[in-house]
């Protein structure tokens, strides 16, 4: 995609301003850093509180026709593997899109908002996401996109204090908790959760609005702003999945590690690819999504795993990698087969021709540090 072609984020022209470095991202031009760059960005939000745009990712509110909020529950659930009809309102929660096949279209949140459900998918898959919506519900639900609206991210231990002074509310929140509330006087609606492993909030703002509480709270001198390039890294220390990378159509939620995320009360198999995922819940898969400590050198994504230094056949791959500033080393994620998954084991990643040792390691690299 051409510069030109590029979307631009309603907060552009002040990622502009503090001289942040843009690139292209999911169709849209993206800060991937600012002045003080990855590794700083990375730490200070482990520290203190870093403040993320992703206004590129989709919001999408499901209306019931019927103005009966469990109809869209009990509606969404044709498409995602998750429990949405025990949802509370207030509360969100982590589903997926699966395929007939079994595989994974794009992971999401779900929030019940009282009346209607609240669902932030990803940029890359956003098009992709209203289209099955509209395809799949319309007999249920309104599909609304909310294009009018900013997406920011206020992550890291200090989210809490920085945020609070202007919606005291916050304060009472706990992880997946997902409301309205007045901030600054904007109605915005606030999820505790984030991509990071750290506390902290997702605010939906109205776009004209987005400036100003950008400003606000970068007025504090614990808030930072901070770019992709450190989402990444931070997001790759929790152990958390990036779509595209970690899961996409060839990935079944059980190859992936996240089981967890299909509720006893859905594995009666009303869900696409559910024969497939079921089976492997019961039997187990023959690959598995784990760590991975290099033991030299960062492993990026798309390296090949081989279960020995001389051995021939191509074994795994790597899915993500870098470095991971809080651990000060690399750090990496990708598929194994299941008997080398254990923790532990020795593998060999191929970077530029040689074989680098590998270790594979328990998730995530750094604890997460959630307001439960």
């Amino acid at each position: 995609m051409s510069e030109q072609s590029l979307k631009q984020v309603p907060l552009h022209s002040r990622h502009i301003a503090l001289g942040a470095r843009m690139v292209p991202f999911a169709g849209y031009e993206m800060p991937v850093q600012y002045a003080a760059g990855v590794l700083k960005e990375h730490l200070h939000t482990r520290a203190a509180a870093g403040l993320f745009d992703v206004s590129h990712m989709g919001q999408i509110a499901l209306r019931p026709r019927s103005g009966n909020v469990a109809d869209a529950a009990r509606a969404l659930e044709r498409l995602v593997t998750a429990d949405i009809a025990s949802l509370h309102p207030g509360r969100q929660r982590y589903a997926l899109f699966t395929v007939d096949g079994g595989g994974i279209s794009d992971d999401l949140m779900v929030a019940n908002a009282g009346s209607y459900l609240f669902l932030v998918v990803n940029a890359s898959r956003k098009t992709e996401d209203e289209a099955l919506l509209r395809a799949g519900l319309e007999d249920v639900c309104e599909v609304d996109v909310l294009a009018d609206r900013a997406l920011l991210a206020l992550q890291g231990p200090l989210a809490e204090a920085a945020l609070s002074p202007y919606a005291p509310g916050v304060a009472s929140m706990r992880f997946m908790d997902a409301r309205w509330e007045s901030i600054l006087g904007i109605e915005c609606f606030v999820s505790r959760s984030g991509y990071t492993g750290e506390d902290g909030f997702e605010i939906s703002v109205p776009a004209e609005q987005s400036g100003d509480l950008w400003d606000q709270l970068l007025k504090n001198t614990n808030v930072q702003p901070i770019g992709l390039g450190a989402r990444d890294s931070l997001r790759l220390e929790a152990g958390l999945c990036l779509y595209g990378n970690d899961i996409d159509l060839t990935t079944t939620p059980v190859e992936a590690g996240l089981e967890w995320s299909i509720q006893k009360s859905r594995r009666s198999g009303e869900f696409h690819g559910a024969d497939v995922i079921l089976a492997q819940l019961a039997n187990g898969t023959s690959r598995r999504r784990v760590g991975l400590k290099p033991e030299s050198r960062p492993v990026r994504a798309g390296a090949s795993i081989f279960a020995t230094e001389t051995s021939p056949d191509v074994i795994g791959t790597v899915t993500s990698g870098g470095f991971g500033p809080t651990v000060n080393g690399p750090v990496s994620m990708g598929y194994v087969p299941t008997g080398l998954a254990a923790i532990g084991t020795r593998l060999y990643a191929e970077v530029r021709g040689e074989r680098h040792p590998v270790s594979v390691a328990q998730l995530p690299f750094v604890a997460n540090r959630y307001k439960r």
